[in-house]
């Protein structure tokens, strides 16, 4: 049997608990306050409180900083009355580490808690079925977390099984996540994209594939200028983050490229960079630097790079996301710069620099890894209008 203790404090009650849902209503009816963090009920009960004890269901009590035995009652499955007082009770005084329960009066007042999650409406078999769905179709560890989570959430959310879901569900769903304000665009537009594919896929179940899209938030990037970049890189002392920031910057690489970048993928004598299954599972090459490839070289030497251009912790692996947003998040702060811009601002600023310097859009487009050139057209619009000679007509009249 299950082993639960009360340990009565100064302050009131503490009861170490595992989820069971019987029991979280039971105790939840009697004024407790849930705390996640250490996984535990707290009720604000004195030790001379009075208490009743009318569950039938054994407990123990052990009380802080006391040498007397601990107290076991109920554990011989006698019958309760409510009458029953906590001193006759005590008579049944036994050893303790036996299976325990609680019953004690609700304070005078209720208060708010965080509530453990629920049972999960998405069992364990469709998570897996969804799994075998989208490894046989070569989808990415990234995305295959992101459409497990979806589909999870929405049969946690609206408390049904993926049988019982109807397409209004689906539009309810998504209404919530706008609703909540938490949520962009983009993760609503993954989120039906993750159910749509369970539902067409794995369900079997056509209906709920017509379901609309919601609309793209149409935001320009942040870019820096040169004067900025050359300011980060100035300041960043540590070779190995001024080179990541370097690479990005100049060979326009998402920052996953980056991390994932092998020494092999390095072609100095051509001055070449070649992305192995970036996104959309696709290869292609981007252009290297020439202060680029000196600084390489002196790197890779100094820290003798056989495989990782940027070994993480440990060294067989490579240096992980997180990280690398952290180095560009910190270098920014120490060149005093207030944009609001991500570590994927230095690819945009990458694009920008190279189209204000006259570069075909079309060639960006393929140096950028860009499947549709209306991704790549977006920087036109924060690009400097006088190095583009669009000029305003104010300027032609005074």
């Amino acid at each position: 049997m299950d082993v639960v203790y009360l340990f009565y404090e100064s302050a009131g009650v503490r009861i170490p608990f595992g989820y069971d849902p019987e029991l979280f209503r039971l105790f939840i009816s009697y004024g407790a306050i849930w705390d996640d963090e250490r996984r535990e009920f707290f009720i604000r009960v004195s030790e001379e409180a009075e208490c009743s004890w009318n569950f039938g269901i054994p407990y123990v009590q052990v009380h802080e900083n006391s040498p007397d035995q601990s107290l076991v009652f109920g554990f011989l499955k006698r019958p309760w009355t409510d009458d029953i007082s906590p001193n006759v009770l005590s008579n049944n005084k036994i050893e303790a580490n036996r299976t325990v329960f609680l019953s004690i009066k609700p304070p005078t007042s209720l208060f708010t808690f965080p509530v453990p999650p629920p049972p999960e409406k998405f069992s364990e078999s469709w998570r897996v079925k969804l799994e075998a769905a989208l490894r046989s179709r070569k989808y990415s560890p990234k995305t295959q977390r992101a459409y497990i989570y979806y589909n999870r959430l929405i049969c946690r959310n609206l408390r049904k099984t993926p049988e019982e879901l109807t397409s209004d569900d689906v539009t309810q769903f998504i209404a919530d996540m706008d609703k909540n304000g938490q949520y962009s665009a983009s993760a609503m537009n993954l989120a039906v994209s993750a159910i749509k594919f369970f539902f067409r896929n794995v369900l079997k179940n056509k209906d709920i594939s017509e379901q609309h899209r919601p609309r793209h938030d149409e935001r320009l990037p942040v870019v820096l200028s040169k004067e900025e970049i050359s300011k980060i890189l100035s300041m960043e002392k540590n070779p190995k983050h001024r080179l990541l920031l370097m690479l990005i910057y100049s060979s326009g690489l998402r920052v996953s490229e980056v991390v994932s970048l092998k020494r092999e993928h390095i072609d100095l004598s051509r001055k070449v960079i070649y992305i192995r299954l970036g996104k959309g599972r696709k290869d292609r090459s981007t252009l290297l630097s020439e202060k680029a490839i000196r600084f390489i070289e002196e790197y890779c030497d100094f820290y003798d790079i056989e495989k990782w251009l940027f070994p993480g912790q440990p060294a067989e692996h490579h240096l992980s996301i997180r990280s690398a947003q952290n180095i560009f998040e910190k270098a920014v702060r120490h060149a005093g710069i207030i944009k609001n811009i991500s570590i994927h601002g230095l690819r945009h600023t990458f694009a920008t620099h190279l189209l204000e310097s006259g570069t075909d859009i079309r060639y960006i487009q393929t140096l950028l890894g860009h499947a549709n050139l209306r991704t790549t057209e977006r920087y036109t619009h924060v690009a400097r209008r006088s190095v583009l000679n669009i000029k305003s007509p104010l300027d032609s009249i005074l």
